[in-house]
């Protein structure tokens, strides 16, 4: 299991994946936004959405939990 968490504070722009979902290393599993900017978080391995912890429109602190990834 392959843990995806938040290099940063910042809120929840858009969620791009469902729990569930296939994924692929490189995929982007949600956007956050910081100070006006855009930041893509991807997927270091391939595998399926096993938990989605965040949701539009939720703060995140650094370090917190986005994903769990099930590898393939």
């Amino acid at each position: 299991m392959a843990e995806v968490r938040s290099e940063m504070t910042a809120n929840v722009w858009k969620v791009l994946v469902a729990e569930g979902d296939t994924v692929a290393d490189g995929d982007t599993l949600v956007i956050l936004e910081s100070m006006k900017m855009e930041i893509p978080v991807v997927s270091e391995v391939a595998g399926t959405v096993a938990t989605l912890a965040v949701a539009e429109g939720d703060t995140i602190d650094e370090d917190e939990l986005i994903a769990d990834i099930s590898e393939e």
